[in-house]
Parts: C-alpha cells; structure tokens; sequence
C-alpha cells in the first residue's frame, strides 16, 4: 500500500496540472513580460491581443507541454518532501495536529530545495520555449520561428551552451524556495486558525467535545489564492531575475549575482523593471494555487477511498 506521503505526492502533480492547464496564457504572458527590457507598458489583454496576431492563439501556449511536466515533477516532489518532513516533526512531538509557525518553515526549506533542485532543467527548457520568438517578431515580413519541442529544446540547450545551462537561475530559484514556504506557512496557520474557530463554535452549539470542524473546497480555494497572493507579492523581483536567468538572454547572462541582477534592472529600467509582468503574474499565481489546493485535496481523498476498498 502507497505512503500518505506518496498519495500526496500523486494528487498534487495531477492538481499541478490541472491548474496549470487552466492558467497557462497567464504564465506565458508573465514570462515575456518579465524577460522584456524595453520600457513599454501593455495591460494583460493588450499583451495577449499581441501575441494572437503574431503568433495566433497556439502562441499562448508555447511551452505547455514542458509546463505540465515541470509542474507535475515540481508538485509531485513538493508534496512528497512536504508531507514526510511535515509527519516526522508530528510524530517526533506531542500535541496538535497541526504545525507552527518555525515547524511549517522547517518543512517547507527541506521540501522546497529538494524541488528546486531537481526540477530546474525543466523551467529552463520552458522559459526557453516561451521566448523563443521575441527577438524575432518585431518585423511582421520575417519568418515565424519553428517552434521546438522538449527534447529538441533540450538538445538546443546543451548544444548552444551546454549541460551547466539547464541549471540557469538555480541562484534566485534557490532564494525563491522561500515562494512556497511563506504560501505554505501562511495557508497552514490560517487553516489551523479557521478550523479553531470553527471547532469552538461547533462544541459552543452543543455538538460533541471531540467534534474537529472540517473545511469546505471553498475554504480551500479561498486560503489557497490568499496564501499564494502573499507569496508571489513579496518574492516577484526574484521570480523576474530567474526567468531572465532561464530564458538564456545576453543581457541576463551578464548579471554576476541575484544581487547584481536586481541592482542592474534598477539602474537601467528603473525600480518598476523589477515588476514587469507582475498583474498577469499575479492572477495566474492565485487561480493556480487556489485551483491546485481544491484539486489536491480532493483527488488525495478520492485515492485514498479507492485504495480502502481496493
């Protein structure tokens, strides 16, 4: 029989894509603006009308199919480091089941970096895929790019800039390892609040001393987009040096450090460069994570009863 750990780790990666799936234009849309260095301001709907006429509306998703599987991998590793550091700190414990402040912390360095490390090659090979063309679309008369598959990508990659190169941005995707700790920290402590002040209420009306009060998807959905909004607010400048680290462009390759980068982008594109990209970022983060934690709650549910009857 599978660990809870590893159900976790199922269910998340098949949520991953699911709100990956559903989200997709925004991410796209998130990663060109971030990598772009002219000063030029378009709202969400301009920059997608854009990339329609050029690149009809398949340009929207240029990269999907590494995006599923990043994400996949990304959730699936995630949850899996998550849920067995998440158990070794209850049962090495008494008290609660939930996890505090320092606890949550703890659970998400250890699962974060293991994701990070392992999944980057993959976000390089996206972030690859979805810029591919920008240097090549401001004369409406020159050829399409051929678009290129993963393996194709990859092969690209090692060829042009070798094996070193699907580890770009490993410097501030380490440092953003602190994104999903503080989604997870913050969705955590809100969670044990709201089932708290639920349970209060619950045995105040009467109901039985041991009665625990359950959340509802709605619960989820709600925590899951507030917890993710806190977190990409306060990490974005990292999340725009790591793409432009990714995507391999000239300009990005010179920055020496994460530091270095985000000074760079201050001085030449102002402080508003180190935002680029941060509204559709923004949407595409809190409907992700909002659609992930419903998902994954429920298809961790679903398998656990199909292995129960099983």
């Amino acid at each position: 029989m599978p660990s809870d750990s590893t159900i976790h780790a199922v269910a998340g990666a098949a949520g991953g894509v699911l709100a990956m799936t559903a989200t997709y234009p925004l991410i796209f849309l998130s990663t060109r603006a971030a990598v772009e260095v002219k000063k030029e301001h378009k709202s969400v709907y301009e920059a997608a009308l854009s990339i329609i006429k050029r690149e009809g509306i398949r340009g929207l998703y240029s990269g999907l199919n590494s995006s599923l599987l990043g994400i996949a991998i990304t959730n699936g590793v995630y949850y899996y480091f998550y849920e067995r550091s998440r158990g070794i700190i209850l049962t090495s414990r008494r008290g609660g089941k939930g996890l505090s402040t320092l606890e949550s912390v703890m659970a998400g360095l250890i699962a974060g970096s293991a994701t990070t490390i392992i999944s980057n090659p993959i976000w390089v090979v996206q972030a690859s895929q979805a810029v591919r063309s920008m240097d090549q679309t401001s004369d409406q008369t020159a050829p399409k790019p051929r678009k290129m598959g993963i393996i194709e990508t990859i092969q690209y990659i090692l060829r042009k800039d070798g094996i070193a190169a699907l580890w770009r941005g490993i410097g501030p995707a380490l440092v953003l390892v602190v994104n999903p700790v503080i989604q997870y920290t913050v969705f955590e402590q809100l969670k044990n609040f709201l089932v708290r002040r639920r349970t209060a209420r619950l045995r105040a009306s009467g109901a039985m001393a041991s009665a625990v009060a359950a959340l509802s998807d709605i619960d989820y959905f709600i925590l899951g987009a507030l917890s993710k909004l806190v977190a990409t607010s306060s990490t974005y400048p990292y999340i725009v040096i790591k793409s432009r680290l990714q995507a391999g462009q000239t300009h990005a390759l010179r920055y020496k450090s994460s530091l270095d980068g985000l000074l760079t982008i201050v001085r030449e594109e102002g402080v508003e460069g180190l935002y680029k990209g941060v509204g559709s970022k923004l949407l595409q983060s809190v409907l992700t994570a909002a659609i992930l934690f419903v998902c994954q709650r429920r298809m961790y549910e679903l398998t656990k009863k199909a292995i129960a009857l099983a």
